[in-house]
């Protein structure tokens, strides 16, 4: 029986002919693609300044930038998470600033948000984790009560909704990855969702080596810039993709769905999994992530899944454990929610191209490995 594995690319025919096309047009690096692909995201973000770049990493660094976040500030964002969202804190010279998640949504708990709130605080990162939007109504509440930017890490979320509203389409920053296990990719790369108050001349210029270039061909350098654009190779996949987008996300939420109605039959109740909140009219559902029961070597299980032919993700250790956030202080037992998500969360397989029957298949093999551990 074929491996699956826990996350697949959906990429048709057409798409890989326009990737021809790209290659065969000799314009390869940034160019029209990208400017297309900037347009029709703009018009999934409801008329939005949208800007792409070579990863979510990217996109968030440059949010950060543009809000002015440098050293002597702090960031406000959650230890369940990949840990570039707070590497990218650092790296502008802040000091990010970690609170526990709610461990139902495991989202960033907005109870405990402005406990964490200092003078120092200039900015929130809230993460939409597996692609649950974090609650948009509060969150912003709170930013205005305090005056904070907001630098959305949807890197998870594109294609979620928050009470009927696109994810991208309101807000202030909006960060997107388009990495090749994400709902819409473009192999790497990612974008950024521009407020109406920022200087998309300066985004444009930190994107690339901060060069501003005048008509009659010279040149200067008048900001620190990286070297994060998107090429007419990636932005091709991408446009590609968008036409698949609502079929894409209709698709993952039937298949978590199955998955809820299989896990919900008496033999798997007994397994002890904590599931998901059964969110399907705001998630995207980016991954499905049940919780092991507590005491379960997650190590050997998916060992055991492996050796069934299912393919097991780990989305996301606490990344305040990680040996770089230890040595700035942080310790275990801080955020003990995020802790324990962690250490128990495991990420089964859900992509649009598979089966209601590979769904058949993740449970009983999921059902078996659980037995079989001692």
């Amino acid at each position: 029986m074929d491996f699956l594995p826990f996350t697949r690319p959906s990429i048709d025919e057409d798409t890989i002919a326009g990737v021809v096309e790209v290659l065969r047009s000799g314009w390869i690096t940034s160019g029209p693609k990208v400017q297309a692909f900037e347009a029709a995201l703009s018009e999934i973000c409801g008329g939005r300044t949208v800007r792409a770049f070579n990863s979510g990493t990217a996109t968030l660094e440059v949010a950060l930038r543009l809000a002015g976040v440098g050293p002597g500030d702090e960031v406000v964002t959650t230890p369940l998470t990949w840990v570039a969202t707070a590497n990218v804190i650092l790296e502008v010279g802040a000091t990010p600033v970690l609170t526990d998640i709610d461990p139902i949504t495991r989202n960033i708990d907005l109870d405990r948000l402005e406990a964490a709130l200092t003078p120092r605080t200039r900015a929130v990162i809230p993460v939409d984790l597996a692609g649950l939007p974090v609650d948009r109504d509060r969150l912003y509440a709170i930013a205005r009560t305090h005056r904070l930017r907001v630098v959305e890490d949807a890197a998870q979320s594109f294609g979620a909704a928050w009470n009927g509203q696109a994810i991208g389409s309101t807000g202030d920053f909006v960060s997107f990855s388009f990495h090749a296990n994400k709902n819409l990719t473009t192999i790497e790369g990612g974008a950024l969702v521009l407020p109406a108050d920022v200087d998309v001349a300066l985004c444009e210029r930190l994107r690339l080596q901060g060069v501003r270039r005048f008509p009659d061909g010279g040149m200067d350098v008048d900001v620190l810039g990286g070297k994060f654009n998107l090429t007419d190779v990636a932005a091709a996949v991408g446009l590609g993709q968008l036409k698949h987008l609502d079929a894409f996300t209709a698709r993952r939420r039937q298949l978590a769905r199955r998955y809820f109605e299989r896990l919900a039959e008496p033999d798997c109740a007994a397994l002890g999994l904590e599931l998901p909140p059964a969110d399907f009219a705001n998630s995207n559902w980016h991954m499905f992530q049940p919780l092991l029961p507590k005491g379960t070597d997650r190590g050997a299980f998916i060992a055991a899944m492996k050796a069934q032919g299912i393919g097991v993700g780990v989305h996301y250790p606490a990344l305040h454990l990680f040996s770089l956030y230890r040595n700035l202080g942080f310790k275990p037992g801080q955020f003990p929610h995020a802790e324990d998500v962690g250490a128990r969360t495991v990420t089964l397989p859900l992509f649009p191209a598979m089966s209601d029957g590979d769904v058949d298949r993740v449970v009983v093999a999921l059902g078996k490995s659980l037995a079989e551990l001692p």
